[in-house]
């Protein structure tokens, strides 16, 4: 094989390999939209939102119905406001619930919608009532180590 030939296989490869990373990093990063179409945005408050991120995914029985457009802090409810960017394709009711849940035992955090029975849908700057914060897992534990604890009778003297 001469010189030019190998380096040339060298390159491809090289490419080759740069676009497998750039691939990666996209579908990691989920950097695309749900859709591509109109989507409507509606708020969420929180006591916790964990490590939730923005661009962090949105779904409803598990299929992903929208994304988290953004996080800021209510300096007057000191509360965690969450907007969330749904897909058009999918009206939601008024009384939907968004929840705080984790893939796995520790994998990425996402908002689960459930939905209500209202009749009328959400519009865009609407806010949902019902949320449920995050479990934080140093709580759990704490909490349960403590209760644990508790139970321990004292031993006789």
């Amino acid at each position: 094989m001469s010189r030019t030939t190998l380096d040339l296989w060298v390159g491809f490869f090289v490419a080759l390999g740069f676009a497998a990373l750039v691939f990666l990093a996209v579908k990691v990063g989920s950097y695309s939209d749900v859709s591509g179409g109109p989507t409507y945005a509606v708020e969420a408050a929180f006591d916790n939102i964990g490590g939730l991120k923005a661009r962090a995914p949105v779904k409803s029985a598990g299929v992903v119905v929208g994304r988290v457009g953004g996080i800021r802090f209510d300096s007057h409810s000191y509360r965690a406001i969450v907007r969330l960017d749904l897909d058009g394709r999918y009206p939601f009711p008024a009384d939907t619930s968004a929840s705080i849940l984790t893939s796995g035992l520790l994998g990425e955090q996402y908002i689960g919608l459930d939905p209500g029975a209202e009749t009328e849908n959400l519009k865009n700057g609407d806010t949902l009532q019902i949320t449920q914060s995050a479990v934080v897992l140093e709580k759990l534990i704490g909490q349960f180590l403590f209760n644990k604890a508790a139970e321990t009778p004292a031993s006789p003297q």
